[in-house]
């Protein structure tokens, strides 16, 4: 059985992205948390000494699109069986794995958080307009009601942390947009992520001190530490 190493549920966008692909299209997998913060050794399973981290055997995957790549060679469904679909979503998937640094760096992942945003420069709402174009090509060229097609893909893993800030930050989506990150939201295994990340009871100063920068707590709903 894989083994798959993360962080922290509510900090932890990068681990997410794997841990809702495989939850959701059922691939087995034994979950190994290590929370971040001080003694937290992270290089005794992952030579980048970052989460998400797969380990098949004597075999180590790290990266979260790595991760998605390899199990895309051994299980059906991460990626749609249409070469137009599959081309597009793998496409969307790199998009997120290597831009939209303005809405990483303002909106820092959070899941138990609300926050009224200090400021919300030209670029966040950039990255905010582009992501909601690209749902909205997804979505209508390939019939939805996921961003591929009628099934859960990598595509909509890679987005699915974005559906997590959107709530976090109340940000103003249209109303495609904004139906598709409910939709994710309401996933089973993106339900069962966020209920254990506002049980953590750890806190970590570099996360909490990115999202004081990032604006007015209106709302901490995770569990007392």
């Amino acid at each position: 059985m894989y083994t798959l190493h993360i962080g922290n549920k509510n900090y932890s966008s990068w681990s997410l992205r794997p841990w809702v692909l495989m939850r959701t299209l059922g691939i087995g997998f034994a979950e190994r948390l290590v929370p971040f913060g001080a003694g937290a050794d992270f290089h005794a399973f992952s030579p980048t000494g970052k989460v998400p981290c797969l380990v098949d055997g004597a075999i180590t995957v790290w990266d979260s699109l790595a991760i998605t790549e390899y199990l895309a060679e051994r299980h059906p469904g991460i990626w749609p069986r249409e070469n137009a679909a599959r081309a597009w979503a793998r496409c969307a998937a790199a998009e997120m794995h290597s831009g939209f640094a303005t809405l990483r760096e303002i909106c820092t992942h959070n899941c138990g958080l609300r926050i009224r945003l200090h400021d919300q420069p030209a670029a966040l709402w950039a990255d905010i307009a582009r992501f909601s174009a690209l749902w909205r090509e997804g979505l209508e060229r390939f019939g939805g009601p996921f961003l591929a097609g009628a099934d859960f893909t990598a595509a909509d893993a890679f987005y699915a942390p974005v559906a997590f800030r959107a709530q976090t930050y109340g940000l103003a989506l249209d109303p495609v947009a904004d139906a598709y990150a409910q939709r994710l939201r309401d996933l089973p295994a993106m339900r069962d992520w966020y209920a254990a990340g506002l049980a953590e009871t750890w806190r970590e100063p570099g996360h909490e001190e990115e999202a004081r920068r990032a604006g007015t707590w209106t709302e901490d709903l995770r569990a007392t530490p």
